[in-house]
């Protein structure tokens, strides 16, 4: 199959994907259900994109992505999970976070923006406090989207080459490629300790973007059954999208 062959097959595959995100949100609107999906992963991972293909047919009204920025002042004296909660979805929403309160465990431990102390008290207290969440009714979907090295280089310098894309650039991306290794670290603790029965993580391999973005929609659709969902596109690769196993650390299914 050519180039654009692969392309229309994508396109189509996406479009019909997203025809079934629209009958999931009317089922989530009916049921007033809570759903929260939150996107993690290296700078240039493809959040953004993936999360724009979710959301770009469904209603603003009842669809919202939060992105974050830096915490103010007032934000560093608060309970750390306290800038989110007004963001988290009320019944009949999906909200979908670009970034998380795991930026404590990712790039404020690698970058020395928060303590030591800190950072141990979010490892311990972040399953907490999703408990709390999913005891709530409160369905939490939690993606880490997982490149290679050499991916995250190229996505990097194209983002510095393409003027329609200064908006994505910001110092910590100068620091990504320099801390690969501290970035990895920090990943690995990270998913050790906050993967849990009630939030647990699943695993994405995104160097190819059109592949993780439709299999990440595959996966979110497989987490709901609702009226009018095709069932012959019920599950994602296992190839691409899996549960989070500490195995994937050592036999090449997570970047290392």
């Amino acid at each position: 199959m050519g180039k654009k062959d692969k392309r229309d097959a994508a396109s189509k595959a996406l479009r019909e994907l997203q025809v079934d995100l629209s009958r999931l949100q009317k089922h989530v609107i009916k049921s007033g259900k809570k759903v929260l999906v939150l996107f993690e992963g290296r700078d240039a991972s493809g959040k953004d994109g993936t999360i724009k293909r979710i959301v770009e047919h469904l209603s603003p009204r009842d669809t919202r992505v939060v992105a974050l920025g830096k915490p103010s002042d007032r934000d560093q004296r608060s309970w750390y999970f306290q800038r989110w909660v007004p963001n988290l979805p009320a019944g009949g929403e999906i909200v979908l976070f670009n970034r998380s309160w795991y930026n404590r465990a990712g790039v404020e431990r690698v970058m020395g923006f928060c303590s030591d102390e800190d950072y141990e008290e979010f490892l311990t207290t972040a399953p907490l406090f999703e408990q709390l969440l999913a005891h709530c009714g409160v369905t939490i979907v939690k993606y880490y989207l997982d490149i290679s090295r050499s991916e995250q280089k190229r996505r990097l310098k194209e983002r510095r080459d393409d003027p329609l894309k200064q908006w994505k650039l910001s110092p910590i991306d100068d620091a990504a490629t320099k801390h690969w290794d501290d970035y990895s670290t920090a990943r690995n603790e990270m998913l050790a300790r906050t993967h849990t029965p009630f939030a647990p993580w699943t695993m994405v391999r995104a160097d190819d973007k059109s592949e993780a973005r439709l299999n990440v929609i595959r996966d979110l659709l497989t987490r709901f059954e609702f009226g009018g969902k095709d069932r012959a596109r019920d599950l994602p690769d296992p190839n691409v999208v899996f549960p989070y196993d500490k195995a994937a650390l050592t036999n090449g299914q997570i970047a290392s």
